[in-house]
């Protein structure tokens, strides 16, 4: 793929880079390869654990959805910001932009209200920290963003993990929706939630202790979001730590309660989520997903590429 056309905008609408010198690396790292970096981030501006004032994040976001010469907007990370942005962003100018918006974690707060506000595509993928401030990359991460941004169909293969316990069998079809799990209970209720009729959702988080995700997959299902799913994809849940006095209840534990209690099939295996190796997923494209017991493709057609 050629890159000398191509303009990556980075922007910090959530929080700031735990390293500037990194992220100026990463920015010369991307120069090198031939793609026109326009860095809207100011590291003399942050604000608290913020990329800056609430003002300042929201301004590079406007500033790089407005840039003629960008075709990729980046995040520089998640962590928290962009619930405090929602009622400030003109989501009918990012999606008339004619820009791809790419990032997960927080910034699933982003792509929902902008796929019910517009139906504008987005993208749960890289952000320039760490996957593109590491010293070396991962293959797979990268590979998969730009076969994605390529197009037009994108195909993530699951595995199930050594050990874990055997996926449904499905074949089965709808729109790819979902992201962070923390951020996307934090939008029940509010103008910003969307569950797609239909739809295939994904999950993931970390730090998460099993019962926390158990508890906020049944507050989706309490409140009607996952009615008429056709599944729900489990991506990585790490970064939690068991004690003594869960007797056994695990995660396997929580998955089987999981699969005895929605009426829709749940799976895992998929890569994605706060892990190295991450794919990249266009948030409202129309997936295809087939499983055996140990793993799944999932084939995502009909979204925005480059």
């Amino acid at each position: 793929m050629s890159t000398s056309k191509i303009g990556i905008a980075i922007a910090a609408p959530s929080g700031r880079p735990p390293d500037n010198d990194a992220l100026q690396r990463g920015v010369q790292r991307l120069e090198q390869q031939g793609f026109l970096v326009h860095n809207y981030y100011d590291d003399g501006k942050k604000f608290q654990r913020f990329g800056g004032t609430d003002a300042w994040r929201l301004a590079q976001l406007n500033a790089a959805a407005a840039d003629p010469a960008v075709q990729i907007v980046m995040a520089v990370r998640g962590s928290y910001g962009m619930s405090r942005l929602l009622p400030m962003i003109d989501f009918g100018k990012m999606a008339d932009s004619g820009k791809l918006f790419v990032g997960y974690s927080d910034f699933t707060a982003f792509q929902m209200p902008l796929f019910k506000q517009t139906g504008r595509t987005s993208f749960g993928g890289p952000m320039m920290c760490d996957d593109f401030t590491r010293d070396e990359p991962v293959a797979y991460t990268i590979n998969q963003f730009w076969d994605c941004l390529r197009g037009p169909v994108h195909t993530v293969r699951g595995a199930v993990a050594d050990g874990g316990a055997d996926n449904p069998v499905v074949d089965v079809s709808g729109k790819l929706w979902g992201g962070n799990l923390a951020m996307m209970v934090s939008l029940l209720g509010t103008p910003y939630f969307q569950a797609l009729d239909g739809g295939i959702c994904f999950i993931e988080d970390i730090s998460e202790h099993p019962y926390r995700v158990e508890r906020m997959v049944l507050q989706l299902f309490y409140a009607g979001a996952l009615a008429g799913q056709r599944a729900l994809v489990l991506g990585d849940f790490s970064g939690y730590k068991l004690n003594p006095m869960d007797n056994g209840y695990d995660f396997d534990a929580m998955l089987a309660y999981l699969r005895a209690t929605l009426p829709i099939p749940v799976l895992t295996g998929l890569p994605f989520g706060h892990i190295k190796d991450r794919a990249t997923l266009p948030y409202g494209g129309v997936a295809h997903l087939v499983s055996d017991q140990r793993g799944f493709d999932l084939t995502i057609g009909d979204y925005t590429t480059l």
